[in-house]
């Protein structure tokens, strides 16, 4: 798989990334250790450097993917994130200068590494300002149990306070085919400062497969069941989006995930996606992605065939986008 710097700031991963996520946290039930531990070494010996994990996803993600990666660690990069209390998503952001510096101690034992490749604000935190979360992951660097700064989900006014202080290397935001907000601001100004942009859920939790439908039933403990655009009435009405993608990936011999994956990479040569799956033939696949080229011409096409479709739904419940930076 070929590669490609994060920006100006970062480090070099391969082209797509492996999200590790639904692992074993967010979609039900998730795989036996042995099992996910196999996996991140096959995503790996399909050209897979670039591998996402967090805090909040729970101790044992991280501590399989230090596991997996232990005897190739110095032939990858290794995302985690801190920013919430207690590690847990459901207790609220929590950006303390000292909590960060546990959340990094505490990540570099379960990946059993002596330093972090990137590690991220999850969410950023209206208690702590921005220049002391920066200035924390700043000292980190410096003594060199962190090599490159993130966020997450961040705002414009967020971003530029904290690259003043510390330069962020990437910004993880949500970004596919049928979210495309980040083209709006938060695109251009990665492209100002020289930030890579990390796009998470580059598949739409799944729903630009074209595996799920109005009538799919998702595991009791899916989030995805709280999730408006996921409502039987707001899938139907996505289908539209489906059908383009089938057309254009018939065009292609492609998949709907590929062509999906393929036009992130044609967005521009510092955005590496990161999808997840806990299937092999499914990572077979996304990685098959990077070899697809689509140009202008394609971008184009897509483009005219995306202005006549609205996508339906909110991508959060209200609970959660109350907390969305802006």
């Amino acid at each position: 798989m070929h590669t490609r710097a994060l920006g100006r700031h970062g480090p070099t991963v391969s082209a797509l990334g492996f999200g590790c996520m639904g692992l074993s946290y967010g979609y039900g039930p998730g795989l036996e250790r042995a099992e996910a531990v196999a996996l991140i070494r096959q995503a790996f010996e399909l050209g897979v450097t670039f591998f996402d994990t967090a805090e909040a996803y729970g101790a044992l993600n991280e501590e399989m993917l230090g596991e997996a990666v232990a005897p190739f660690r110095d032939q990858v990069v290794l995302a985690t994130k801190f920013g919430f209390r207690d590690g847990k998503a459901v207790n609220g952001v929590d950006s303390r200068p000292e909590r960060i510096r546990l959340v990094a101690e505490a990540s570099l034992k379960r990946l059993r590494t002596d330093h972090l490749d990137l590690f991220y604000q999850h969410r950023v935190d209206p208690n702590v300002p921005m220049e002391d979360v920066a200035g924390t992951v700043r000292d980190l660097i410096a003594e060199g149990k962190v090599r490159h700064f993130g966020l997450s989900e961040a705002g414009v006014g967020s971003i530029r306070r904290a690259h003043a202080v510390q330069p962020v290397a990437a910004l993880q935001s949500e970004y596919s085919l049928w979210w495309r907000e980040p083209e709006q601001a938060v695109l251009p100004l990665c492209e100002e400062l020289g930030i890579g942009f990390v796009p998470f859920s580059p598949l739409g939790r799944g729903f630009l497969t074209g595996k799920i439908d109005e009538n799919t039933a998702f595991d009791k403990d899916d989030f995805r069941n709280t999730v408006p655009r996921f409502s039987p009435e707001a899938r139907k009405a996505n289908q539209s989006l489906i059908d383009l993608l089938g057309r254009l990936a018939g065009e292609r011999q492609a998949t709907p995930a590929q062509v999906a994956l393929a036009w992130l990479l044609a967005r521009k040569p510092w955005i590496a996606p990161i999808p997840g799956t806990t299937k092999v033939s499914r990572l077979r696949e996304n990685v098959a992605a990077a070899d697809i080229v689509l140009g202008d011409a394609d971008l184009r096409h897509i483009d005219e065939a995306l202005a006549h479709i609205r996508v339906q739904g909110e991508r959060y419940p209200a609970s959660v986008a109350a907390h969305v930076d802006r």
